[in-house]
């Protein structure tokens, strides 16, 4: 399957990994989700617990395409060998995708409180950290 999806892109001269252009999003938005959760708590500024949790849904979003791309580039750049960095990576996308998920089940941001789903918001960022540094271990040693 892998050697389809990159002839095809080689075919019309994109020769670039797919995943690094993808990261962008889930990493992004959930990094905004914990700023806009953490402003939140600032007088007058509730509204923006609302734009966290959308950053939350967005990264939802964002991150099963964001694998997926992940995973291809490893079997096409790196043969699918199994290495202790993609075992970290593949270890922390998926908690990565599991506290989106809870957190996107679980949030009311119409009554957000400082409480356990604030620091899920923070482990979030943290594991968003952990797989950006591991990414870059991995390409640049």
């Amino acid at each position: 399957m892998t050697d389809v999806i990159f002839g095809f892109l080689n075919s019309i001269g994109f020769t670039h990994p797919l995943h690094p252009a993808l990261t962008h999003i889930p990493m992004g938005m959930v990094l905004g989700a914990v700023v806009f959760r953490l402003v939140s708590f600032l007088p007058r500024m509730k509204m923006l617990a609302k734009t966290g949790y959308h950053c939350v849904i967005l990264a939802l979003v964002g991150v099963i395409p964001t694998i997926f791309t992940g995973y291809l580039d490893w079997q096409h750049r790196f043969g699918g060998e199994w290495e202790f960095l993609i075992v970290l990576k593949m270890f922390l996308a998926a908690v990565l995708t599991v506290l989106l998920l809870v957190t996107a089940i679980k949030d009311d941001p119409e009554n957000r409180g400082f409480n356990r789903l604030t620091g899920w918001y923070v482990l979030m960022a943290l594991v968003a950290i952990g797989l950006g540094f591991s990414g870059g271990e991995l390409q640049y040693g």
